[in-house]
């Protein structure tokens, strides 16, 4: 149970599902046994309806919670963010976040990395960058750690170099 609700809320709102529900197996009880329609009209209004008001105002006190918290949190994030302090303008930028020469990827991932940079750091499915992919732009670089973009790959061993056009 989270902190921020409170023990009668969240009875009530089991109860008042569980009494719905048997009202409205009741009203069905009563509805199935009786013939006419102007017979089941009573269990109808006296149970059934008023059983499935149960239920729904039931489910939402139960769901009402998980919004309030998911507010308070969005809250609180935009506080963290909003109060962080800004650089002075007098200071130099700050330094990288990472600095190693070595490039890695995630398989299936969009970005490549450095090394030592936080996202990939510890990770075991970072592999070395392959430079052929890079070449092609199928991957970005990361924008923490900002890797350089490695040298474009050379083309196959002993291959002729075309003969420029006049």
């Amino acid at each position: 149970m989270r902190a921020d609700r409170t023990v009668p809320e969240v009875w009530a709102a089991l109860a008042a599902l569980a009494v719905g529900a048997v009202l409205c197996v009741i009203g069905w009880y009563g509805v199935s046994g009786e013939r006419f329609a102007e017979r089941q009209l009573p269990y109808l209004a006296s149970c059934t309806v008023p059983g499935a008001a149960l239920i729904v105002a039931g489910a939402v006190l139960l769901t009402h919670g998980r919004s309030t918290l998911a507010a308070a949190r969005v809250e609180e994030l935009y506080g963290l963010l909003v109060t962080a302090e800004p650089a002075a303008s007098g200071e130099p930028p700050a330094a990288p976040v990472a600095t190693g020469a070595a490039l890695l990827m995630i398989p299936g991932g969009t970005l490549w990395h450095r090394a030592d940079c936080p996202l990939v750091e510890g990770k075991p499915a970072a592999a070395p960058a392959d430079a052929t992919i890079l070449a092609a732009d199928a991957l970005a670089p990361c924008p923490i750690c900002e890797p350089p973009r490695p040298p474009e790959p050379d083309g196959p061993q002993g291959a002729p170099e075309p003969a420029p056009e006049h």
